[in-house]
């Protein structure tokens, strides 16, 4: 990523509201220059709305949207230096693979044989050389996202936008395509601007990346940031898996008023009466629940007051036996005082 005066992308308070819905609500946001940085949240939180009003394809309530320093208002979809991938890949069925690609620079009129060089060139970059004769309908899904991602490249637009590319895959083809969109990012150099609502896909691929609740922004960091030190408890809970504590037992543990959140990896399960670290907070429990999910179990550990704890281990040297019968073995819980991360609001 380089980084330049001029941001890719300029957000400054940027509104669209429907009726009396703020689908986004006073957002201000920079991307700059070749950064991969995605949007992340759930269902209804601002984030597609917001990559709409990039592509032109909707207008903001109020605020401001440069695209490289240009103001977007007014600006139609055709002339924004853009342009978008979308989860259904939008292919034409009745053309070729090869068509299908070279459909928008048969629209600016080039030549036949620049066409087919330049088809070729991105087929090779997808990785699906020699393909450029088939239907859309002979290819895999993952297949077909690539070529809609090539259709996307081949106009070579300063800013590709993806909303939710990966969404119709399977698991595992989905976590290989993450890998190869991050690797084709790095080797053309574009700004991509990658909507989401998978948070293992913006961790994986961003620079940087938003976190988005009901219109508005909860947190905007590289991902080690914002996994690591949560500002607020709706961003530790939905990036990834957090406790969440709060009143007289936060304060207690602590030493301060107010919720603090705290990672399931970043717990120690250990003997009620094994040894602790110098520094380390600990309470005492009973594991009530155990889910063994091969690489590691998670269990549900009740302390006092009723309250649970989400601790995460690895099955180094245990088995599916072995963990199982935690249940209902008296525990303590340790952690290290650094690992406890205080919340906003």
């Amino acid at each position: 990523m380089t980084t330049t005066e001029t941001p890719a992308v300029r957000f400054a308070a940027v509104s669209r509201h429907f009726g009396g819905v703020r689908a986004v609500d006073e957002v201000s946001f920079t991307v700059e220059d070749g950064e991969f940085f995605s949007m992340l949240g759930p269902s209804g939180s601002g984030k597609t709305t917001c990559l709409r009003m990039i592509a032109g394809f909707d207008q903001p309530t109020a605020g401001s949207i440069q695209i490289h320093g240009r103001e977007a208002a007014g600006v139609p979809p055709f002339e924004r230096d853009v342009n978008t991938v979308f989860q259904d890949y939008a292919l034409f069925p009745h053309m070729t693979v090869g068509e299908n690609i070279g459909y928008g620079p048969m629209l600016k009129r080039g030549s036949r044989a620049e066409r087919e060089r330049r088809v070729g060139e991105i087929l090779e970059l997808v990785r699906l050389p020699g393909y450029a004769g088939r239907r859309p309908a002979q290819l895999s899904g993952g297949q077909r996202q690539r070529v809609a991602l090539a259709r996307a490249l081949i106009n070579h637009p300063r800013v590709l936008l993806l909303d939710e590319p990966l969404g119709a895959l399977d698991l595992k083809l989905r976590q290989e395509m993450q890998v190869e969109l991050k690797a084709i990012q790095k080797r053309v150099g574009i700004t991509f601007i990658y909507v989401t609502h998978d948070q293992e896909e913006a961790l994986t691929m961003s620079d940087r990346l938003a976190v988005f609740s009901q219109g508005k922004i909860e947190q905007i960091g590289i991902p080690t940031e914002v996994y690591e030190r949560p500002r607020t408890a709706f961003v530790a809970g939905f990036v990834g898996i957090s406790n969440i504590i709060g009143g007289a037992l936060a304060e207690r543990l602590s030493g301060a008023p107010g919720s603090f959140a705290l990672r399931p990896e970043k717990i120690r399960m250990l003997a009620p009466d094994a040894p602790l670290e110098p520094g380390a907070i600990s309470i005492v429990g009973r594991v009530v629940d155990v889910i063994y999910l091969g690489m590691h179990t998670r269990y549900l550990v009740e302390i006092e007051g009723g309250a649970q704890l989400s601790v995460a281990a690895q099955n180094l040297d245990a088995d599916a036996l072995d963990v199982l019968g935690a249940r209902g073995r008296p525990v303590r819980l340790s952690w290290k005082r650094e690992h406890i991360h205080p919340l906003a609001g």
